[in-house]
């Protein structure tokens, strides 16, 4: 009797997703490469899925293919953290300003639990995880869908920027009291006083670096 094959796209999504963890978190470096025939042993898949991981991985700004250099980790500098931090402070007021009249209390009450979860976070990879999800409530009506696909994007170098200077300087717990301030706009429909809220909580992160968004 044949043994089930696995499903390929499970087995992309399974190599896209562990690399993009090392990635953000800072386990495989700027500049590093991915080897096809590395990935595909460790995961023991064929070529194929590692090289649609890749693609995804590449679609997600995290990786590039050089000529006679093949896949390599794109590297932050601060030229990029400040790129990401000007395309953020712009696109995801846009995306904001089209979905807070479309939010309802059950939208408040999950900004609400992802304000907990950042406040409770025993973690810098669970306050991450929390705080993309805030920041994703505040996009999720927008009605554009190429815009939720750039902010995810920028959202991943925001993460890995994150990781990189949280790691050096010791994680701490920490409030977010600039997200409860944005909640506290949205309950009273003062939507122009939560658009400024979030500029100047996104700008936060060039100036002061690791106790930004």
């Amino acid at each position: 009797m044949n043994e089930p094959q696995k499903d390929p796209g499970t087995t992309v999504e399974r190599i896209a997703e562990a690399l993009r963890i090392r990635i953000v978190r800072g386990e495989i470096a700027g500049g590093a490469a991915l080897r096809q025939d590395h990935v595909a042993q460790e995961f023991q898949s064929s070529h194929v899925p590692v090289r649609e991981a890749f693609q995804r991985l590449e679609a997600q700004g995290l990786v590039v293919t050089l000529p006679r250099r093949g896949v390599r980790v794109t590297s932050l500098s601060p030229a990029v953290i400040k790129e990401n931090v000007e395309m953020r402070a712009s696109l995801e007021i846009l995306a904001l300003r089209h979905s807070a009249g479309k939010f309802t209390p059950e939208h408040i009450e999950r900004l609400e639990q992802a304000h907990a979860s950042c406040s409770e976070a025993a973690s810098l990879a669970q306050w991450d995880e929390a705080n993309n999800l805030f920041h994703e409530i505040l996009s999720s009506e927008c009605g554009m869908p190429r815009l939720l696909a750039v902010l995810r994007q920028l959202q991943l170098t925001n993460s890995r920027y994150l990781f990189s200077t949280g790691f050096k300087r010791g994680w701490q717990p920490r409030s977010d009291h600039d997200h409860l301030l944005i909640i506290d706009a949205l309950k009273d429909k003062k939507v122009d006083r939560a658009l400024q809220l979030l500029s100047m909580h996104i700008g936060t992160m060039e100036r002061v670096g690791f106790s930004a968004a």
